[in-house]
């Protein structure tokens, strides 16, 4: 039988702190790799888990629900900034040129991997960034993304898949 966790007999500061590198990770990865962004879904989705506004029902592992915290977090935000640049009274912003420390970053192997990383679909994206670079298993991805374990399953098997193919193909 799993264990139950409740709020109470948490230590989330200890929780955060111990988590925090894979969730910037995740943050990351919501965000579209825009590390402003990420470090301010960050801090709104550890507010909500601070304050209370996010539950910890002891469902999940308190990992998987951060995780999935973080993710509604970064939806929200996006949400809402659709819906700013729709409004008419709302001027965009320019976008700031990339920087070349940037740029650099973006090369070399770690941009191919983007790159074909981008080709697949978003829950593939996702299954494979919570298991490879948030060290969750498949069921704890499931979980931080709100979907049924088989779901989670069948995404991660295609987006492997998918990503040896589009791999090989920048190889070949």
């Amino acid at each position: 039988m799993r264990a139950v966790h409740e709020r109470r007999d948490l230590d989330w500061d200890a929780e955060l702190t111990r988590c925090h590198e894979a969730s910037f990770g995740w943050a990351l990865r919501c965000c579209g790799y825009d590390r402003a962004e990420a470090d301010e879904v960050l801090q709104t989705a550890y507010l909500k888990v601070l304050d209370g506004r996010a539950r910890f029902a002891g469902r999940s592992e308190p990992k998987t629900f951060l995780f999935g915290v973080i993710r509604k977090t970064a939806s929200e935000r996006r949400r809402r900034e659709r819906l700013a640049r729709l409004l008419p009274s709302r001027l965009s912003e320019p976008t700031e040129p990339e920087s070349p420390q940037d740029h650099a970053a973006r090369e070399g192997d770690t941009a191919l991997l983007l790159r074909c990383m981008a080709r697949l679909g978003r829950r593939q994206q996702e299954v494979l960034h919570l298991v490879f670079y948030g060290e969750m298993t498949v069921e704890q991805a499931a979980g931080a993304m709100g979907v049924g374990v088989g779901t989670a399953r069948t995404h991660y098997a295609r987006g492997k898949r998918h990503l040896r193919e589009f791999l090989a193909e920048q190889e070949g």
